[in-house]
């Protein structure tokens, strides 16, 4: 009697084992096993991280294994079981693997087929058609889209985790409660005795220090040392939080009339304003998108101010990028100046402490949020609906959309809800950053995901003209190196999941022109690497430095409690001190800076593969080379960094997660 050996791994996650009964049938192409119990008498079977083998005995042989299903039934309470993978053993000794990586819940089953990645023109059994359709008609019932909010990316039908299909939550939910990780956070940084004097404004700059004691770095350190230089300034719109608004000034709006009079002495080379421009040596940055913004009013007793500033900015004979001018307002006026290095000290301190604080806004709910978070959880969404798990795509996309919508619903549920924690500290809370990603969807485009596109866009991708920009240069490197040319064909499921994205996902919005269809490999490769980038290297760039360079409240204030000043020579100490945030919401964009800065628990960085979707060698080989490459980048950045005051660190490949999952 032909015998099969079975082998079934159980994760060794939190509550991956379980107790209740595991049956097997397996299903080929000359017949089919009776339904078998995996049961060693005395032996606890399918414990946390066992990797238990069973024989399965049949009459005769089955041919070419196909599937293999595993159904679970209760013992005594429902009890989940997380299932890695089954191997079987053939009665001629070969090994078929049969990739799981999914939760089994309730009285439920699954049917597996073999890792083999398959195009569905390479199934031509009615059984794997089948197989494949069924599989898709089920995700597409479990994920679902939902409206959180009009006119921004659609996100997951759930208001709140534990509604979640359970193979996209957390492996423990506590990790990733907002409110426990805030509040520890606060206790960690030791600054909760300053939270009963909620609305009362600290004394002096210096007292600041006293919520910056407990947990410092190099960077973060240096901020507080050198927050008030203007190089500091400038630099960070190089290889700050927030890399991404610079860009080449080739011709002053007329809503901003700086002129070569008011700029004439920070000139360094016996050039004009307008030569300078022309020398390419001008930069912009301009908060349009804040103009009109719904400033935060959950709290009336605590008006809360924001502004749409505009500055421009000076590359020296250093290649130093220095601020020249800042506007605080869009529209020029009497009552809107526009600020100089050649004004009051506290005049142009507070000048660029308000153009600090558009940074700020600008980078939490427009280049965080909405382009690293939302957009990946539309990929996320899209995948599981219209790609089956034996597609190359699903198992490429699988490992970067890792707890993507677990974070955001949670962030739904706790963070950017109404009263949640968003509205305690940030200017843009009670409603403003929704009205802002609504906003920013108008000029949202799918070529601002490309790496290199969004670089050239701004007129920054040469690094003669501008050097020591190395968001650029190592995202260049790492766009790279996950670029792959592995031939994937077209077929109709690549074709439903980019149309799924465009026309569900992003709304089908005209502005964003996110493609509907992909037509040649290279249109493939680009949107697959476009994925992979955003939700991984791009994530990591705007992300884990945020308590880097926004612990430091006057550097990068989340709120601000008085207006913008309209005119020039009121400034003092206590105007900049009445207008930073008061003790109660520093202390919380303290906890929330540090928690969001910190990598989840077991972090799978870019390269790890720690579920093996993919059995065949040359992807395996692929994968080797790959990590290869990377490991190239990480030792070239490391080396790079040696002796400097302010390293750049954010895209080096070994501390890029691979997914949005903080």
């Amino acid at each position: 009697m032909p015998s099969y050996t079975v082998t079934v791994a159980t994760g060794s996650q939190w509550f991956a084992g379980t107790d209740d009964y595991i049956y097997i049938t397996l299903v080929g192409t000359e017949g089919c096993s009776e339904r078998s119990l995996l049961d060693k008498p005395l032996y606890n079977d399918f414990e946390r991280g066992a990797v238990d083998s069973y024989d399965v005995n049949v009459g005769e042989d089955l041919g070419e294994l196909e599937v293999v299903k595993l159904e679970k039934n209760k013992y005594w309470v429902q009890d989940d079981w997380y299932c890695k993978y089954v191997t079987v053993k053939t009665p001629s000794g070969d090994y078929v693997e049969f990739p799981c990586f999914r939760w089994l819940v309730d009285d439920k089953e699954v049917v597996l087929r073999d890792g083999r990645a398959r195009l569905p023109q390479d199934d031509k059994t009615r059984m794997a058609k089948q197989h494949r359709r069924k599989e898709l008609e089920t995700r597409q019932k479990i994920y679902r889209w939902k409206e959180w909010q009009p006119g921004i990316p659609m996100s997951i039908d759930a208001n709140k985790h534990s509604e979640l299909p359970r193979d996209v939550q957390f492996d423990s939910e506590k990790g990733v409660d907002f409110v426990l990780n805030y509040t520890k956070a606060i206790e960690n940084l030791c600054v909760n005795q300053f939270m009963h004097m909620f609305q009362s404004s600290w004394r002096d700059l210096c007292d600041f220090e006293a919520i910056f004691v407990r947990i410092k770095n190099t960077i973060s350190e240096y901020v507080m040392q050198h927050w008030k230089e203007d190089f500091m300034f400038g630099y960070q719109y190089l290889n700050g939080c927030n890399p991404v608004i610079i860009r080449k000034c080739s011709k002053l709006p007329e809503k901003f009339p700086v002129t070569h009079e008011m700029v004439e002495d920070c000139l360094e080379r016996d050039l004009t304003l307008e030569q300078e421009i022309q020398a390419g040596n001008i930069y912009i940055a301009d908060y349009e998108i804040l103009e009109g913004i719904t400033a935060n009013s959950t709290d009336p007793c605590t008006p809360q101010h924001i502004a749409a500033s505009i500055v421009l900015l000076y590359k020296n004979v250093q290649n130093k990028v220095m601020p020249l001018a800042i506007q605080l307002g869009q529209t020029p006026g009497e009552d809107n100046p526009i600020f100089l290095p050649s004004d009051g000290q506290y005049d142009w301190m507070l000048a660029k402490i308000w153009a600090r604080s558009s940074d700020f806004h600008t980078h939490q709910t427009v280049t965080h949020l909405l382009r690293t978070h939302l957009i990946s959880e539309v990929f996320g969404i899209a995948m599981f609906r219209q790609l089956p798990c034996v597609h190359p795509v699903y198992k490429l996309i699988l490992p970067h959309v890792r707890f993507t919508i677990a974070i955001n619903t949670k962030a739904r549920e706790q963070l950017i809800c109404e009263s949640g924690i968003f509205d305690k500290a940030n200017g843009t809370g009670g409603g403003g950053h929704v009205e802002m990603i609504q906003r920013a969807m108008k000029t949202f485009t799918y070529k601002s995901l490309c790496f290199p596109d969004e670089i050239k866009s701004r007129g920054v991708e040469s690094q003669e003209e501008l050097p020591f920009y190395f968001y650029r240069d190592d995202g260049n490197a790492v766009w790279e190196a996950i670029k792959s040319d592995e031939k994937v064909q077209k077929d109709e499921e690549i074709q439903a999941f980019v149309k799924d994205v465009c026309s569900f996902g992003m709304q089908d919005f005209d502005s964003c022109e996110f493609p509907k269809s992909l037509k040649t490999r290279k249109e493939l490769i680009e949107y697959l690497t476009a994925i992979i980038f955003t939700s991984s290297a791009q994530h990591a760039a705007v992300n884990f430095g945020q308590y880097d360079w926004c612990s430091w409240i006057p550097n990068s204030p989340s709120t601000m409690r008085k207006p913008p000043p309209s005119k020039k020579g009121v400034a003092d100490v206590q105007l900049i001190i009445d207008s930073l945030p008061d003790r109660g919401r520093s202390c919380w964009h303290l906890g929330a800076v540090w928690a969001l800065s910190q990598f989840q628990e077991n972090e799978v960085f870019l390269g790890m593969y720690t579920d093996e979707h993919f059995i065949e060698k040359p992807v395996k080989d692929a994968m080797k080379a790959f990590r290869k490459r990377l490991a190239d980048i990480t030792s070239t950045i490391k080396r790079r960094n040696e002796g400097k005051k302010l390293p750049y660190y954010y895209l080096s490949p070994d501390k890029i997660p691979c997914s949005v999952a903080v």
